[in-house]
């Protein structure tokens, strides 16, 4: 990775200085590969390598920074890469982490809610039982997905009937299960 092109380090030096737009050409053209391939052994994928390395290119177009030697320059841009590498090894260990955690945690509130639902289920269809005969019939039907006029057509009574049996269910249900009948229709429309 000697100085090429016919120009002598502290010309190139001077040129990346004064933010030479061909320079920053004769740099890219000089550097991408072989920071490409540092980054790389360390992140282990390229596509991410090579990102770390235009990002690297970028933070030299847009710093301030003035440089005094072309050794000196060489390493300023190794370590850049470096210190992008590992930031980004430390992002992903983080990330990785917070994924795991998402899913054991979800895992942990997937078996709860289960268990809620089920408890549930269990005290709502026990006070569903006493319900007097046609008004659970009805209701039954009614959890069964059937509309109004097919229920009136299967049990032989007016669709009026059955709304008023369903109007009766769910106050006698709000008034022996609580709140819990206001989380069963909330599951249900889940």
């Amino acid at each position: 990775m000697e100085v090429k092109m016919n120009d002598s380090g502290q010309d190139f030096i001077q040129r990346i200085n004064v933010k030479e737009e061909e320079a920053f050409h004769d740099l890219f053209t000089r550097f991408r590969s072989y920071l490409v391939l540092f980054a790389m052994r360390r992140v282990e994928q390229l596509e991410v390598a090579e990102d770390i390395v235009q990002e690297t290119f970028i933070t030299v177009w847009e710093s301030k920074k003035t440089y005094n030697s072309y050794q000196g320059f060489k390493a300023y841009l190794y370590e850049l890469v470096q210190n992008k590498c590992t930031n980004y090894l430390k992002h992903r260990a983080v990330e990785d982490k917070y994924v795991s955690y998402v899913k054991v945690t979800e895992e942990e509130v997937d078996g709860d809610y289960d268990l809620m639902q089920e408890e549930i289920y269990r005290e709502l269809y026990i006070a569903i039982r006493e319900l007097p005969g046609k008004c659970r019939r009805v209701f039954e039907l009614h959890l069964e997905g059937k509309k109004n006029d097919e229920i009136a057509k299967i049990l032989g009574i007016s669709v009026l009937t059955v709304k008023s049996h369903k109007q009766n269910a769910i106050h006698f249900l709000k008034e022996r299960v609580g709140n819990l009948f206001l989380l069963f229709v909330y599951m249900n429309e889940l």
